[in-house]
């Protein structure tokens, strides 16, 4: 009996024993679950990033800011999704043609220029193919397949940066993007010559020759190598390079430079050349940063670049140390003034024939084309970068013209799924610069995709005719503006249309009226 009812005691001694060891590992595993929720979010993502898969990306865009895959976005879509990205930026625009050409495709590719070359089933997967297979649950509108169908009935990616005319109506703060062209002029010089009026062409021309003459040693306006003509060619109502080199007129199209506004433009540059209110050297810069320099080392008078001028030179400026301003020039400077923009968005993700995982990259985008997705990717984490303002815009707890914070936080540059409208949230800024000058523009502006539809295949005979007409009127277009009198001027752009139509230009409109009219029913 003794022995039993000892037996019996260490039995319950033990068991006793276990549930105070279970007691303290419970109550050990809830003091660290109470350790804050940001440090086991942490800790998970930290094993996410470990253990994601990595794909390979390349950007078709030799000035791409954002270079690698780091930074808070960066690491959260990674969190999402479980992937993170291998990326190679190109170094100039043939490389990617080069790479397809030899086969050497990385998974994904990222591309504005070479959106029809890789819109062929041989170097990509369609995406509604890989959305039936793998996110059935993923919904895409019907115009943007409509823009984004091949003739072979697939599409192959969706351009970001696109909204249609509809979209921009129903949101009141989405403003369009950078993508518009601006001129900023220094204020302090401005106050030194009396503050003289600028609110058509004229006051400005004016303005320039004064700056001419008073400050001899300061250009009068520089110009970002690629944002040359937009803002001209909007004061004179040229309706066409807005994401589109045709303009309608009467149901038919043509090209842009037989528009009937085109001389008065090419009149116009030629005569600020020739008044030396801009530099011949201008038209050859290496790259787009020497127009920078000129604006914030304080050696130019007016910046001609885009709508955030004023706002990313002054940061620069201040930044530098420097004690002068910029302020924006109004959009309209004339009664012409207008845009039609025929843009069927900018850049499209690509998932090649190369990919390692296609389910995944399809799920990628997915993530990114979510409401979720696409104000992480554009306005950055919510809370800590912006809070949602109950009028419908995002209140940013940084400056979207910053471009050191933007891009070292990952903010808008991983848009490989995005839309104009998420964009256009993101440039609304009360009080800024930007934001003026964007509001200005969203009144002059029309939307018309169907003209940006107008587009020739790779491979096509259209697309060689292009091409040709292209690269001639680059170089040819540079005599009108450097000539020596309004007369040559006129002969050398006479003779640029006439080089045009022996390449074929009357065969190239022939063939996009065909094009429009077929593409245009898409948007009834």
């Amino acid at each position: 009996m003794k022995k039993t009812k000892g037996y019996k005691v260490l039995v319950a001694a033990l068991a006793f024993v276990l549930v105070l060891m279970l007691l303290s590992a419970c109550s050990k595993d809830n003091n660290s679950g109470s350790n804050t929720n940001q440090g086991a979010e942490k800790n998970n993502a930290s094993s996410v990033g470990s253990t994601a898969e990595e794909l390979t990306l390349f950007i078709d865009a030799p000035w791409y800011p954002v270079k690698e895959w780091k930074g808070p976005i960066a690491e959260k879509i990674t969190e999402k999704t479980g992937i993170k990205l291998k990326v190679t930026v190109a170094t100039d625009d043939k490389q990617l043609p080069l790479m397809i050409a030899s086969g050497d495709l990385p998974d994904l590719v990222f591309t504005y220029g070479n959106v029809s070359r890789l819109s062929d089933s041989k170097l990509s997967y369609p995406w509604n193919e890989l959305i039936e297979k793998y996110a059935p649950d993923f919904k895409i509108d019907k115009t943007r397949i409509a823009i984004h169908t091949m003739d072979d009935g697939n599409f192959y990616t969706i351009r970001n940066a696109f909204a249609t005319q509809e979209e921009w109506a129903a949101n009141k703060y989405a403003l369009g993007n950078n993508g518009n062209p601006g001129i900023a002029v220094r204020e302090d010089i401005l106050k030194q010559l009396g503050n003289p009026p600028i609110k058509t062409l004229d006051d400005f021309v004016n303005v320039l020759g004064m700056v001419k003459d008073k400050y001899p040693d300061m250009v009068p306006l520089i110009m970002d190598k690629e944002w040359i003509e937009q803002y001209f060619l909007m004061q004179f109502g040229v309706d066409a390079t807005f994401g589109s080199p045709w303009f309608e007129q009467g149901g038919k199209v043509d090209f842009f430079i037989r528009h009937q506004k085109m001389k008065d433009y090419f009149k116009f540059m030629n005569k600020l050349y020739r008044s030396g209110y801009i530099m011949a050297e201008n038209f050859a810069h290496a790259n787009d940063k020497i127009d920078d320099q000129y604006a914030t080392s304080g050696r130019a008078f007016a910046h001609m670049y885009t709508v955030s001028v004023a706002d990313s030179d002054n940061a620069v400026v201040k930044r530098e140390g420097g004690a002068f301003t910029f302020k924006m020039l109004p959009t309209s400077l004339s009664s012409d003034a207008k845009i039609i923009s025929g843009g069927v968005g900018f850049a499209g993700t690509f998932i090649t024939k190369k990919n390692k995982n296609p389910e995944k990259s399809i799920k990628l985008l997915q993530y990114l084309a979510t409401d979720e997705g696409k104000k992480l990717t554009m306005f950055g984490i919510e809370g800590e970068h912006w809070t949602w303002n109950e009028e419908g815009y995002p209140n940013l707890k940084y400056d979207p013209n910053n471009g050191q914070f933007v891009e070292s936080n990952g903010i808008k540059w991983w848009y490989l799924y995005n839309d104009g409208i998420t964009e256009g949230l993101w440039s609304y800024v009360p009080g800024t610069m930007t934001t003026q000058s964007l509001m200005e523009i969203k009144k002059i502006t029309k939307y018309k995709p169907e003209l940006g539809l107008i587009q020739a295949g790779p491979d096509s005979k259209e697309r060689t005719m292009r091409t040709k007409i292209d690269e001639m009127i680059k170089n040819e277009k540079v005599k009108v503006y450097l000539a020596k009198s309004e007369e040559e001027a006129m002969a050398n752009y006479e003779n640029m249309v006439k080089n045009a139509e022996q390449l074929g230009l009357q065969k190239l409109v022939e063939w996009a009226n065909e094009t429009y009219q077929k593409r245009k029913d898409l948007f009834k």
